[in-house]
């Protein structure tokens, strides 16, 4: 019908024919317009066009090439805005088409959202290629090249939730991040259904992040950052944590999986996320991830094909990491089992006294050495805490005095406390330790141990500590960032948490 407002995949070739006067006049402002939308079919103009229907037709020509399908859309009652976003050296078309049942919500926020996509997306790919990218006002999110159809409505009166409004903008953002994946780097999302749902929506929180960040006013009071549902690792344990008996590894074909969303999305999408922020750090994996969007546009990858990139492009040898989460269903567990206090002495301890005793050995027969007594031990003594180590150990401090010059000594650091911490692991993915140490005058330090701390023995390692600073308690894991399903062992001195009940009960009482 000639009333109606049309847009899809391709070049619209015919647009003078197509358009008005004032149409046209508008669309050339919308390709100098950076910062805003500009409509080229105002609300007004719209509910007048809908009030009637055209018996006239009218024909819209549209042309595309590197596409694998089209979609289109086509309303008398559509409102159409459109503004220029630059990428690389090139300007592409930010478009949204809506009812006036769909604003304030879809005029404020659905072009915004679409052209912080094809910027948050360019820069962790590549720079998007084709000209345009629309968002079409639809009950459901779907995609195709070039467009896609994303759900999210005010009620009759123009209010809306943060439910609402944030759920309208993730699934822009999702649905026109599908031009990437699987659009334009092709995977077989019948066969590897995370390759195309999960990448995208991990390049999705990313992009999220990027839209809070740069539009601070869609952010509602309170909010320091984009609410995103998928990608913090930390929403992912109830699933991670959940009954086995419904849980598959995430290479299991898509249309084979329990609870598919969040097999195919969340998950893969939170294991890359912790891939970067974690394990990798973003400046490295950002360039491997680019490298194999880059080497497969238009292509058809396989999960190998993303394997071997992300490490070929790193030099980062990831199997175990590819291994764990994505051919099982392993989970995150990783706690603090044991904590020794030692003190350093120069009298021998009971060990050391029946090591001699077993090789017939005098004690008179041993070199000067330095001993480790246990607080808490049958050896340990109350003078220890006072004293310094060279103090407690005047061994080491004759050695210091005959092998080191004055200036030497005064650059010595004086550990007084020794510790060996043990870590377990019952759960069975391998994953790097952190650890935050707090000390004794209220100061604290993070550390990370590598993954490669459990290639000798699976289920426990041991850390050695040195510190001048007592420390007073030992926590892993203290920002949630690896998915650990079980915090209950990730403290020492052991967290003593009130249940929901308990604080409610306290609630009640006072």
């Amino acid at each position: 019908p000639a009333d109606h407002i049309l847009d899809g995949t391709g070049y619209l070739t015919n647009r003078e024919e197509v358009f008005t006067k004032d149409m046209m006049k508008r669309f050339k402002q919308a390709t100098k317009s950076y910062d805003k939308p500009v409509e080229i079919v105002t609300q007004a103009e719209a509910e007048v066009t809908e009030k009637s229907k055209s018996t006239e037709k009218k024909t819209w020509k549209l042309s595309a090439q590197m596409v694998r399908d089209f979609g289109f859309a086509t309303s008398r009652k559509f409102i159409w805005d459109m503004m220029a976003v630059k990428i690389g050296e090139r300007d592409v078309m930010a478009v949204s088409l809506y009812s006036k049942e769909g604003n304030p919500l879809w005029g404020q926020w659905s072009t915004m959202a679409v052209a912080s996509t094809l910027k948050s997306y360019s820069r962790m790919t590549f720079d998007y290629p084709y000209h345009k990218a629309i968002s079409v006002h639809a009950p459901m999110g779907m995609e195709y090249p070039m467009i896609c159809y994303n759900f999210g409505r005010p009620d009759a009166e123009g209010n809306y939730s943060d439910r609402t409004k944030f759920g309208m903008i993730s699934v822009i953002i999702h649905e026109v991040g599908h031009n990437w994946f699987p659009m334009i780097v092709n995977s077989d999302e019948r066969q590897w259904t995370w390759m195309d749902e999960g990448l995208n929506t991990f390049v999705q929180y990313v992009a999220e992040q990027d839209f809070g960040e740069w539009n601070p006013t869609a952010l509602s009071a309170g909010m320091t950052q984009y609410p995103s549902r998928r990608g913090p690792a930390k929403n992912i344990v109830p699933y991670m944590g959940g009954d086995q008996d419904f849980i598959a590894p995430i290479m299991t074909k898509g249309l084979n999986t329990y609870q598919f969303g969040n097999n195919a999305y969340g998950k893969p999408a939170t294991a890359l996320n912790i891939l970067r922020e974690t394990i990798m750090g973003r400046d490295l994996f950002d360039y491997s991830f680019r490298e194999y969007t880059e080497r497969w546009m238009f292509k058809h990858p396989t999960p190998e094909d993303f394997f071997r990139t992300m490490e070929d492009a790193s030099a980062f040898d990831l199997d175990w990491y590819w291994r764990g989460w994505f051919f099982t269903t392993d989970y995150v567990d990783i706690g603090v089992k044991e904590v020794k206090k030692f003190y350093a002495t120069s009298e021998p301890n009971q060990w050391i006294k029946d090591f001699a005793a077993q090789r017939g050995m005098e004690m008179s027969d041993l070199p000067p050495l330095v001993y480790m007594v246990e607080e808490g031990s049958e050896e340990f003594e109350e003078s220890l805490r006072n004293g310094t180590l060279l103090d407690n150990a005047p061994t080491v401090k004759e050695y210091i005095m005959d092998n080191f010059s004055e200036k030497e000594r005064s650059e010595l650091k004086q550990p007084k406390y020794f510790y060996n911490v043990t870590f377990e692991k019952p759960g069975g993915l391998v994953m790097p330790i952190i650890v935050e140490y707090t000390y004794k005058d209220g100061t604290s330090k993070k550390e990370t141990y590598p993954a490669q701390i459990w290639r000798l023995n699976d289920s426990e390692a041991s850390k050695a500590i040195a510190s001048d600073k007592e420390i007073v308690s030992i926590k892993v894991d203290p920002d949630l960032e690896t998915a650990d399903i079980d915090t209950s062992n990730n403290s020492w001195p052991k967290e003593i948490k009130q249940s929901q009940f308990d604080k409610f009960k306290n609630q009640v009482k006072n």
